[in-house]
């Protein structure tokens, strides 16, 4: 009976599932599992009951990924905004070396007209006016000559000057071209090095989900849940629905319906549609498809558009989120949003008390 005892002892075994937290931000985590007591028998499978890492460390690993997702997105921001403007910079630029080939031209053209009435100066004016005059043979015909002489200095003159002026106007388109290739280079690396930050921050939130399994993830996913319906509900309890009575523009509701059709596409960083949006791209196609085009970045709508007080909020409007104006979703009614959250996820409904609002913006402020 002893015997027997001991045997079934030695066959229990507790496995403990952890997630151990490795370095500074950006390391790559690895799940840790201590090792089985020994046994002379084999260690039997883990049980259904296997106990799941305890909620603060997930609470840990969900900090970590939203600080590398929020990251990314501000990353994300920086892209789209040196994207735009490389863009802009290089139709600029396409315009002034138009406009120089064009002056260019139009100096050519001067040069040779100046170099005709200059020739055509030395051949009737070569002589002193009073060995003209006495040369002549009808008084009449010189100071005929000498008007067509010197209207034709006037000529020239005027010749000279509007050539000093398209040499200047040549001057400047160059020198402001030379000025845009500059920006537009500078536009290209902060472009670069901000496609290197999203991709270097995406793939460390992806390892460090990969090192989770898939009961932590489950209820890594829950716990973001819970965090935001909490702000949600405290974010109701203030009593906000009650003051959002605003309607929405007719230019609101089709930006609205164009959102809210893009319901289950999935992120991408730096997409503005069809098949794919990043949360400011969404919006700004949402508003262009409205007939009301917006800035293409949170920041820039948090910059240049409208603010309006949450109170005065109508569908259609806008809602900034973090005190960086990283992230924007649409207002659509009943204190919900239509956004684009982050890589991994897809266009989808939210609270829009579930993060923290920096401000309301209006596209079609009156």
């Amino acid at each position: 009976m002893g015997r027997r005892r001991h045997t079934v002892l030695a066959a229990a075994v507790t496995v403990v599932c952890a997630v151990t937290l490795l370095g500074a931000p950006g390391t790559a985590f690895a799940r840790a599992l201590p090792d089985p007591a020994p046994s002379a028998s084999p260690a039997p499978s883990p049980s259904p009951s296997v106990t799941l890492a305890p909620d603060k460390d997930l609470q840990d690993v969900r900090a970590k990924l939203d600080k590398l997702y929020h990251d990314a997105a501000v990353a994300t921001d920086a892209y789209n905004l040196a994207k735009e403007r490389a863009e802009k910079q290089s139709a600029e630029i396409t315009d002034l070396t138009r406009k120089i080939a064009d002056e260019q031209r139009k100096l050519d053209g001067l040069k040779d007209r100046a170099g005709a009435a200059a020739r055509d100066q030395y051949r009737t004016g070569g002589l002193p006016p009073e060995v003209q005059l006495m040369l002549g043979n009808d008084p009449q015909d010189f100071f005929d000559g000498a008007g067509r002489v010197l209207q034709g200095q006037r000529a020239t003159k005027g010749l000279i000057e509007e050539t000093a002026r398209v040499q200047q106007d040549l001057k400047l388109y160059a020198d402001d071209a030379a000025d845009r290739w500059q920006k537009l280079e500078a536009g290209r690396k902060a472009k670069a090095a901000a496609k290197k930050r999203i991709k270097e921050r995406i793939k460390e939130a992806e390892q460090l989900e990969a090192t989770l399994e898939k009961r932590q993830r489950e209820r890594l996913a829950e716990l973001e849940r819970q965090a935001a319906d909490q702000a949600q509900s405290a974010w109701l309890g203030t009593g906000i629905l009650d003051e959002l009575n605003g309607k929405a523009s007719a230019a609101g509701k089709k930006a609205v319906e164009f959102a809210t059709a893009q319901l289950g596409k999935p992120y991408e960083w730096g997409a503005e549609g069809p098949a794919t949006y990043d949360c400011s791209g969404l919006t700004s196609q949402a508003w262009s498809a409205a007939g009301n085009p917006v800035p293409r970045t949170s920041q820039q709508q948090w910059k240049q558009l409208k603010r309006v007080d949450i109170e005065d909020m109508r569908p259609g409007d806008l809602i900034i989120y973090f005190g960086d104006a990283s992230h924007v979703g649409m207002y659509v009614g009943d204190g919900t949003i239509v956004h684009a959250p982050r890589p991994g996820r897809t266009v989808t409904l939210a609270g829009a008390g579930s993060m923290p609002i920096l401000g309301v913006v209006r596209p079609d402020a009156d």
